[in-house]
């Protein structure tokens, strides 16, 4: 691939560069203005973390992070799960998972981005943070549903899965 900039002009007669990157404003002004869904990323730090020789698997203790970042996105959390153990009267209610759409021009500019095995802390309420673990860092964005009318890319849809207490606290 080279590094050459071409400009998409396959829908220009109708909607262009300014066409799109006003839509994108307004978006972004509703989303991160007004409903203000305010999380927390928690990237690993890939280059520090210790992992075993052999499998490549995290060290006890082994993850190193790299400073949390505040981002504002659209969250969705799913209705949690009953599960029933087959010949068994025990069930246990997991919690649901987060979704989280953002633009990514919020991430360029704040020179971030979310992959696999990330953590995301999102207030449930003033004093309570739930954790979960990125399962879906949503890099596909070629779809019509990530593209503003075929035009181009513009936000992506992440999915985490909510941790147990005690497998991240913070930093």
């Amino acid at each position: 691939m080279s590094n050459r900039k071409i400009p998409i002009t396959r829908l220009e007669k109708f909607f262009g560069s300014e066409d799109f990157d006003l839509e994108q404003s307004m978006g972004r002004e509703w989303l991160e203005g007004d409903m203000n869904f305010t999380l927390v990323l928690y990237r690993i730090d890939r280059q520090k973390t210790k992992t075993d020789n052999v499998y490549g698997e995290t060290e006890e203790d082994g993850i190193k992070y790299l400073p949390p970042v505040e981002f504002r996105g659209y969250v969705t959390i799913e209705s949690p799960d009953n599960i029933d153990y087959a010949n068994s009267k025990l069930s246990q209610m997991e919690p649901g998972n987060l979704k989280v759409g953002v633009y990514q021009e919020t991430l360029d500019e704040l020179e971030v981005d979310v992959e696999y095995g990330d953590y995301i802390g999102y207030y449930e309420t003033e004093n309570r943070v739930r954790y979960y673990s990125v399962v879906n860092d949503g890099r596909v964005v070629s779809d019509n549903k990530h593209t503003y009318g075929g035009f181009k890319p513009f936000y992506r849809s992440i999915i985490a899965s909510p941790v147990n207490d005690g497998e991240f606290r913070g930093i």
